[in-house]
């Protein structure tokens, strides 16, 4: 067959440092390349030419292995008539393709091919089912798949080589078990701190007016307090902060503050149309937001730029590298187990209980033994389970028709059970979804996204640091905080309490939005569409509301009804289009 290529495009704030074209090679860059001073006369070119200069070196692989970058990228050899599209090592910025007999198209948004001609863009099934009633985890997996099923995502370190009328796929950057570094946890500390700011250092370099994300924990404080000493100035932070108590940080957050590092801006996420901001939002990430911490940073991402930033830095990624999840010490606990060392296990599970026990999610003995058993397998060293439980809770609300067979697929690359998932978060789980959402928020206001934590040799120092050094005394994230003894404020680096960025959710859709809901629920277009059981979902509405209300101690409903909202909401937007083509 013969080939057609149609470069939908590559989104770039920076046109003119996302294009190369000698004549020869032809470039298209979205992204950051953060380490061009290491070429030498190339450091004052474009990032698009920088990448074209590695490729007449060394070869697409080989140009890619070279560069400290955040990018999706395009490069057609006219000699050789070869495309090569690529991706960052951690998926930082996305890339879409279509790759289907003679036409060959990619953008860096998916509106960028909707207007693709023969292009089936049907939500996937399994897409609408998870979406509908599963767990925000999984709605990346695969992720070489998108929610329309003639579209492709490029994975994170793959290239697509097209050549020849073919197209292939091949991996040009793994995360791969290293082994642990034998060296001390002191030395593993001051190697980590040094990447650290090297990476705070680079990132700054290449963003204009920087402003920083800031919640109260020791991720974005780490990144904040660093830039801090490396420019001499404080840096500029913005957080989002909400009524009541339940998820509001403002109290930790002053503690970070302490030292005159940062200077504090509080964007209130007061009262507004719950709905029509999901709408608006949904049409800019082109698919339903993963949780409602994506609809507070969209409105810190426009207060941001309001104020004459040109990008932000963020702290995504750190609670990968250092087991800053509570769910990460089921896996710690794991290792421990397979390590036959029963003593520590025993004091770590004692400790975990003390310090993170709660009403609704318990931590006990019992617990950690049930957890271990189901999330991980204890004949394959390594080897960890999705938890297909979070699959199963909401199914009863969906239509028999409309259920759809999940069997999300993780990778074992280590020999760690802590590591393994760890990197499943980061290519399969959680990290797909806030990458991609952070992304959106930001281009569309022409911001640049930076993350300190992704650079990849914190990343792979991070995966060689032993997984028994991560966690101590029922305390996560022990190589951070001691990486960030002098930087962040005692209180900061020593707070053993996880909040969570998030917003009071929970309350809004038990009282103000209650009814909104409900009359959702009650459209016509709702039920026609036949996806969920609409009694069954008016039931766990009234039932949210009640648990609200109460202060049961008792799971409520909100993430169920926060993807019924963004779902419908999405099919709706679809639905119109439809009709208006």
């Amino acid at each position: 067959m013969s080939l057609c290529v149609a470069q939908i495009g590559l989104a770039s704030s920076d046109a003119k440092n996302g294009w190369f074209d000698d004549g020869h090679v032809v470039v298209a860059f979205d992204g950051l390349v953060y380490n061009r001073d290491e070429f030498d006369a190339l450091e004052t070119m474009s990032d698009a030419a920088v990448l074209a200069a590695l490729y007449r070196r060394y070869g697409m692989p080989g140009a890619l292995h070279r560069l400290n970058a955040d990018f999706a990228c395009a490069l057609f050899d006219r000699a050789q008539r070869r495309l090569y599209l690529a991706r960052d090592r951690f998926g930082v910025k996305p890339m879409y393709y279509v790759a289907s007999g003679a036409l060959v198209a990619f953008a860096s948004r998916l509106a960028g091919l909707f207007c693709l001609p023969g292009v089936d863009l049907a939500p996937r099934p399994d897409y609408l089912a998870t979406m509908a009633a599963g767990h925000y985890r999984f709605f990346d997996n695969p992720p070489e798949a998108t929610p329309y099923r003639g579209l492709a995502q490029l994975a994170p370190g793959m290239v697509l080589t097209i050549a020849n009328g073919s197209a292939s796929l091949s991996r040009w950057y793994a995360l791969e078990d290293q082994g642990d570094d034998p060296r001390s946890f002191q030395d593993l500390t001051e190697a980590y701190r040094v990447l650290f700011f090297d990476s705070v250092k680079r990132r700054l370099a290449r963003v204009d007016r920087p402003a920083f994300s800031l919640s109260g924990g020791l991720d974005s404080s780490s990144v904040a307090t660093s830039a801090a000493l490396i420019s001499g100035t404080p840096s500029r932070a913005y957080s989002t902060v909400y009524d009541g108590a339940a998820y509001d940080e403002t109290a930790e957050i002053r503690d970070v503050l302490e030292g005159g590092r940062i200077e504090w801006q509080p964007i209130e996420l007061g009262t507004f149309d719950l709905f029509a901001e999901v709408a608006r939002l949904t049409a800019r990430h082109d698919q339903p937001l993963s949780t409602v911490t994506w609809l507070a940073h969209a409105v810190l991402c426009e207060k941001i730029k309001a104020s004459g930033h040109g990008g932000i830095l963020g702290g995504l990624g750190g609670d990968e590298q250092h087991a800053g999840e509570y769910d990460y010490f089921f896996y710690f606990f794991a290792d421990l187990k397979a390590a036959g060392d029963e003593a520590r296990l025993a004091h770590e599970i004692a400790c975990w209980q003390r310090h993170h026990d709660h009403p609704v999610w318990r931590k006990t003995p019992g617990v950690a033994a049930m957890k271990m058993a189901r999330l991980t397998d204890c004949s394959v060293p390594g080897r960890v389970i999705a938890d297909v439980d979070l699959l199963a809770r909401y199914q009863e609300a969906l239509s028999p028709d409309a259920r759809s067979a999940v069997a999300p697929t993780l990778e074992n690359p280590f020999q760690s059970y802590l590591k393994s998932h760890a990197y499943n978060e980061i290519y399969r789980e959680t990290m797909p979804c806030c990458l991609r959402a952070s992304e959106r928020n930001t281009e569309a206001l022409g911001l640049t996204d930076a993350f300190p934590f992704f650079d990849h040799r914190l990343v792979e120092l991070a995966f060689r640091v032993p997984s028994v050094l991560k966690i101590r005394d029922g305390v996560t994230k022990q190589l951070l905080r001691t990486a960030m003894k002098g930087t962040l404020p005692e209180k900061t680096r020593t707070r053993i309490a996880k909040t969570g960025w998030n917003a009071p959710l929970h309350q809004w859709l038990a009282a103000r939005y209650k009814a909104p809901l409900l009359d959702l629920v009650r459209s016509r277009a709702f039920r026609e569409r036949g996806l969920y059981r609409a009694n069954v979902v008016e039931h766990l509405i009234e039932e949210h509301a009640t648990i609200v209300e109460s202060g049961a101690p008792r799971d409520n409903h909100m993430m169920f009804l926060w993807q019924l909202i963004g779902l419908e909401l999405w099919l709706n937007g679809l639905a119109q289009a439809r009709k208006a083509a």
